[in-house]
């Protein structure tokens, strides 16, 4: 049973329509929180997942924007701000994986990537702190793909999500006056849509690397940003969060 210690909060999570995203929103919301989600192209499950936290009692509401174009994300903070008055949590959860080998990308793909998976965090970030009340939480998704090379492949990407470890450190310190907390949730590879299939030969060489042998399930990656979100972690600031059945281990 979720504890209900976010009664009267707003939070705002990127990507939330699908995988991590959906599983953080669905957490927060049994928490009591009031819910906005952001999503690009997945409408009817961002419907679905909004009708879906109402149900638990809560306020929600979905908007489409474009993590990669700041003029989305600002009018995606307005419509939130517009609705509920403020932005209490911030899950930057939206994300793309793009990979190759070393220098494989195109320049496009390149920046996309780094567009959606830094710029985007960066950009909503700072668009949502300045409707954040004292005493506030931005939590970001990240990946043990960016702590431990498993293989080649993942470079370019696993160096966008490692981004996010160093600007939630520096955020730490310049957010600590106003007791707003600044985190990384590092997840293994989760049971999601977006995931690699757990039956494809690289699943498999990946739950063979894995203690436990299994994919994280969204809802054990979604209790821990439901943890840093909380009240009990208003000392936890600046660091990572892993949750990776000991991948690292």
């Amino acid at each position: 049973m979720a504890v209900e210690n976010l009664q009267g909060k707003v939070a705002l999570v990127t990507g939330g329509s699908r995988g991590l995203g959906a599983a953080s929103a669905r957490r927060l919301a049994e928490a009591g929180a009031d819910v906005a989600i952001a999503y690009e192209k997945s409408a009817d499950r961002a419907k679905e997942v909004v009708r879906e936290l109402e149900g638990l009692g809560v306020s929600a509401m979905a908007v489409r924007a474009d993590q990669g174009n700041r003029n989305d994300v600002k009018n995606l903070v307005a419509q939130v701000v517009g609705q509920f008055g403020r932005i209490d949590i911030l899950v930057n959860s939206a994300g793309i994986f793009l990979g190759g080998p070393m220098g494989s990308l195109t320049p496009e793909q390149n920046d996309r990537l780094w567009a959606v998976n830094v710029h985007g965090v960066v950009a909503t970030t700072t668009e949502a702190v300045a409707h954040m009340p004292d005493g506030g939480r931005v939590i970001s998704m990240g990946t043990i793909a960016a702590q431990r090379a498993f293989m080649a492949g993942f470079g370019d990407y696993a160096a966008t999500k490692a981004a996010l470890s160093i600007y939630g450190r520096s955020w730490a310190h310049e957010l600590a006056p106003r007791r707003i907390t600044v985190n990384t949730v590092v997840s293994a590879f989760a049971e999601t849509d977006m995931g690699i299939p757990e039956d494809s030969d690289l699943g498999r060489r990946l739950l063979g690397l894995a203690p436990l042998h299994r994919y994280a399930k969204p809802a054990e990656v979604a209790a821990a940003v439901a943890f840093l979100a909380g009240p009990e972690a208003s000392y936890v600031t600046g660091v990572d969060i892993t949750v990776d059945g000991g991948w690292n281990a």
